[in-house]
């Protein structure tokens, strides 16, 4: 009976035990998409093509041409109303850091970031030297605020399917509501299983 039993679970331990996983690094910019939903790359690529489009228009030389200052831009909310779970975080930073490193406009912290840096200077007001401590009623207000959502459409049939992303974003004026500029992009794959 034991030498059956051993037999029977012999050929289930090699195959357990012969299953290896490999790993292997690569470049954090090499484009790999194995399931065809949202991924970094596309989070990248949009950021990219649509900040470029953003500072290539007239708003943005109108802004410092009127008051000899670079644009201040917060970036809000960006909606994520796909059919996948995407953190539109990762997407909001992509696009912070193309504004940042165009050296086109100036960038503020959100919300929760300025409570947290509010938080800082009311301590240093309280713990650390007069001569450091830093001020109140310094920041920096946004001239601009860019907000956007992401949706998604998907067509399939039996083992093929096309998922078509489109992201939308809004600048507008904080000071007159005025829409100063709107853009999209769009990501088409097709996946064949």
């Amino acid at each position: 009976m034991k030498k059956s039993l051993l037999l029977l679970l012999l050929p289930a331990l090699l195959v357990a035990f012969s299953c290896k996983r490999s790993v292997t690094r690569v470049s954090p910019d090499t484009q790999i998409d194995l399931s065809g939903r949202w991924n970094d790359t596309d989070s990248k690529q949009v950021a990219q093509t649509m900040i470029s489009d953003a500072l290539s228009r007239p708003w943005s030389q109108d802004h410092t041409s009127s008051t000899g200052k670079k644009p201040v831009i917060i970036v809000g909310y960006v909606a994520n109303k796909t059919s996948e779970h995407i953190d539109p975080e990762t997407f909001v930073k992509d696009l912070e850091r193309e504004f940042i490193n165009s050296g086109r406009v100036r960038v503020v912290q959100d919300p929760e970031f300025r409570e947290k840096l509010r938080q800082e200077r009311a301590e240093q007001n309280e713990f650390a030297s007069e001569e450091t401590a830093k001020k109140w009623g310094q920041e920096l207000g946004a001239d601009f605020m860019l907000f956007g959502v992401m949706t998604s459409i998907t067509d399939s049939y039996k083992k093929e399917k096309v998922v078509n992303y489109k992201v939308n974003l809004e600048l507008s004026s904080l000071e007159t509501n005025e829409k100063v500029w709107i853009g999209d992009k769009e990501i088409k794959k097709y996946i064949k299983n």
